[in-house]
């Protein structure tokens, strides 16, 4: 059977508060690709598990239940679905916060959503995550490596929590430490490192359609 040419992948990867949301948002709109966040695949996961009682140092059981959600892509532009409906704010309660660290950090657990990213992904996507350019499409057809001073971040990161719910602010610094051991935050070896700090999301976008192009 001839194999089947995989579609344009960019893969965007950096801390939390660098704007990779934005970013991947504004390219999956101007090039008309779809747009996946990783990271809402594991907060829905943490979520599952919650409403399961799942011992989320039970990474077999983790693993189970990450088989019986139905991930998909859907909508105009196309982005993530779980089990038919767009990922909600409920997945930033301070409980998922608490928790998702330790669902994302089983082998087992990386291994069935690490399947579902790419099969997501083959027919060409903006991806979003951690280790899009190193694990899950380390043959992306552009890599992008995202920072930004960790002022900044943690600015753009209380803006987005309105509320200023301690509670998920601690949840939040207790995660990126988790997050660091388990996997930790390295761009690729042929990624393009773009910092943010200072920049309004239209100087950064304009920055890697540029990159974009001379891919394309």
């Amino acid at each position: 059977m001839p194999e089947t040419k995989r579609g344009f992948v960019i893969a965007i990867d950096g801390p939390a508060g660098a704007g990779k949301s934005t970013l991947a948002r504004g390219l999956a709109r101007a090039l008309r690709i779809p747009y996946l966040n990783t990271g809402a695949m594991y907060r829905s996961l943490a979520a599952e598990a919650l409403r399961r009682s799942v011992d989320p140092e039970d990474g077999a059981a983790l693993a189970e239940a990450a088989r019986s959600l139905r991930f998909s892509l859907g909508g105009d532009p196309p982005s993530l679905q779980v089990d038919g409906r767009a990922p909600g704010d409920d997945l930033a309660t301070a409980e998922i916060e608490a928790v998702v660290s330790s669902v994302a950090g089983h082998p087992e657990v990386r291994a069935v959503l690490r399947a579902e990213q790419r099969r997501l992904g083959a027919g060409g996507a903006v991806v979003e995550g951690r280790d899009i350019g190193t694990v899950v499409f380390p043959d992306a057809d552009l890599k992008v490596f995202l920072e930004a001073d960790p002022g900044e971040r943690a600015a753009r990161r209380q803006a987005e929590r309105r509320d200023g719910d301690p509670a998920l602010a601690a949840a939040l610094d207790r995660r990126d430490a988790l997050d660091a051991r388990t996997n930790p935050l390295v761009p690729a070896d042929d990624a393009r490192v773009v910092d943010s700090t200072g920049r309004e999301a239209e100087e950064v976008l304009a920055e890697v359609l540029a990159l974009v192009r001379g891919r394309t």
